[in-house]
């Protein structure tokens, strides 16, 4: 059997959104999926190594520059949801009043507020540097209270739930640990917030013999094959009460035309 080795986010293994969709990849395609999953800076590197066939990443800013540097083929956004600070239901920083997510940040840090973050070079971990900049905070030690865990998104949200304390989330894995965390989402949907997910596939001549070109194709192909873009688009619905993702492959519904 063929097989191809996928570097990916956390956020889609821990969500079990790849534990849906693999299953059926394999019995379609007769190919396995082997999974490593890390922050997306380190699944980058990867590829940038050309130790990954296939990467799914929510980094466009990395994303970009592993194209332009010729290690990954072409970058194709597949999904997209938001990023959301989390914390107690007390919200002691006054979080969910804050305008946007700058100013939350500001109040977090203003009130000296508990805070974890994943500080392991993930595209979750990119983006809360990029907040806190707008914010105008030093990412390197933005207040007192503010701890890393250096690990993925699910045990960083078990942390935060222990301490009582905030955190950025992707919202798939947040829906997913809420019950375990008994944190609660504190904002609401921003441009500042969007989480964009990719696959890039790595370019097998330049990395003659290492890469398995073909099956990662055929995976690439199957992420935004209209019915697995529509899986995509139902997952969590049964389990969490929404969907945690948003295809963007998808092809709108068809509308009838307006009676005459």
């Amino acid at each position: 059997m063929s097989c191809t080795l996928l570097a990916t986010t956390t956020s889609v293994q821990d969500t079990g959104l790849l534990e849906a969709l693999l299953p059926v990849f394999r019995e379609r395609t007769g190919i396995a999926v082997q999974v490593v999953a890390v922050g997306s800076g380190a699944a980058l590197r990867m590829g940038a190594e050309g130790n990954a066939d296939v990467i799914l990443s929510h980094d466009p800013k990395g994303e970009q520059e592993l194209v332009a540097s010729g290690a990954a083929l072409a970058r194709t956004p597949i999904m997209e949801n938001y990023f959301v600070i989390v914390g107690p239901k007390e919200d002691p920083a006054k979080v969910a009043q804050a305008p946007d997510p700058a100013a939350a940040f500001r109040a977090i840090a203003a009130a000296k507020a508990r805070y974890v973050s994943r500080g392991d070079d993930s595209g979750t971990h990119r983006k809360e540097k990029q907040l806190l900049a707008a914010a105008g905070l030093d990412a390197a030690k933005p207040w007192e209270g503010f701890a890393s865990t250096g690990s993925g998104m699910g045990l960083t949200l078990q942390v935060a739930g222990e301490r009582r304390a905030y955190a950025l989330s992707d919202i798939g894995t947040f829906l997913a640990y809420r019950e375990r965390t008994g944190l609660v989402r504190l904002t609401k949907d921003a441009p500042a917030l969007r989480n964009e997910y990719s696959v890039l596939r790595i370019d097998s001549k330049r990395f003659a013999g290492r890469i398995h070109g073909d099956a990662a194709q055929r995976f690439e192909a199957f992420l935004v094959d209209p019915d697995t873009q529509r899986r995509i688009g139902e997952f969590g619905q049964d389990r969490y009460g929404a969907p945690l993702f948003n295809p963007l492959r998808a092809k709108p519904p068809a509308t009838s035309a307006p009676a005459k």
